[in-house]
């Protein structure tokens, strides 16, 4: 049984690494969250200890290690901003990291961290579900096997947001990288992965709430859209009282990957814990080019 930490508590996603932890047969000892709104602990491990300030935390990990107890795994899900800073702090108390997407805003941050992994042995996990759902492990399989030509991909995500996305650290530019980063890095890390490196990119619109553009892969030209405007919504998706449209398509055939990810956290933490986590050179694809669409001119 592997113990873990684990860096902001009571954000949307934590819960699905507490879900992971568990379902993988470890244990979470300590939290970490400014805010205290995390009764979701007790769902799954009521006895974790729970910190609202940074140094207690470090101080109470700092205990276990003296005591045997060290925690094997830090598990980073807090605003994007700070996983460079909290991803060292991990490899730095003698754990690996696991840290949620993208790993870092710049990819001269990734530099850094290759470092301090071979200063301190540890390794930086992170979690790129997508290329553990079913359908996208086929897709790449079929565009490997293919003998045609370049395809042609669109991709269109809408996931929507209410006001408080702006007030939130999420609208702010300096904190998520914006909607291409914060909404898109899922997306341009499965495209790269399945279609190569991009030649070209493209940036056709960009505002607080949409983003759209022109990508040209090894083995694809790719168009995508962004946004967490509800007013974006497909007139059958509003029909249906959806709130989230995602489409995928390839030379106008519909690639389906809306079902199965309810489980692709615990999937990602069964291939870490075996030793098969998706790493710094993993992420690096798509942290660049989200850097690169983000500092593009429309």
């Amino acid at each position: 049984m592997k113990r873990f930490a684990l860096i902001g508590a009571a954000g949307f996603i934590a819960p699905r690494h507490m879900k992971a932890i568990k379902e993988t047969g470890n244990i979470l000892v300590a939290a970490l969250d400014k805010h205290d709104n995390v009764g979701i602990l007790d769902s799954h491990f009521p006895k974790c200890d729970f910190f609202t300030e940074f140094e207690r935390f470090d101080r109470h990990l700092e205990k276990l290690h003296r005591k045997g107890e060290a925690v094997h795994y830090v598990s980073i899900c807090s605003p994007n901003y700070l996983h460079d800073s909290h991803m060292r702090f991990a490899l730095r108390q003698r754990a690996d990291a696991i840290c949620e997407k993208p790993l870092v805003l710049n990819p001269w941050n990734l530099d850094a961290l290759e470092e301090i992994e071979l200063e301190t042995g540890k390794r930086v996990n992170t979690i790129l579900q997508l290329r553990l759902h079913p359908s996208i492990i086929a897709l790449k399989e079929q565009v490997s096997s293919s003998s045609g030509g370049r395809k042609k991909v669109d991709l269109t995500y809408i996931t929507s947001r209410g006001n408080w996305y702006h007030i939130s650290w999420k609208g702010e530019l300096a904190k998520s990288g914006g909607i291409a980063t914060n909404i898109g890095i899922h997306f341009f890390d499965m495209l790269t992965w399945v279609f190569g490196a991009p030649r070209h990119v493209e940036l056709r619109s960009m505002n607080d709430a949409t983003a759209s553009g022109f990508l040209e892969l090894e083995k694809a030209d790719v168009t995508w859209k962004l946004s967490i405007d509800a007013n974006e919504l497909p007139a059958a998706a509003k029909a249906a009282g959806k709130t989230t449209f995602r489409s995928l398509t390839m030379e106008g055939t519909e690639i389906e990957f809306s079902d199965g990810f309810t489980n692709l956290h615990t999937r990602s933490y069964e291939e870490i814990l075996a030793g098969r986590g998706f790493g710094l050179k993993d992420a690096r694809p798509s942290i660049e080019l989200a850097h690169t669409i983000r500092n593009l001119k429309v």
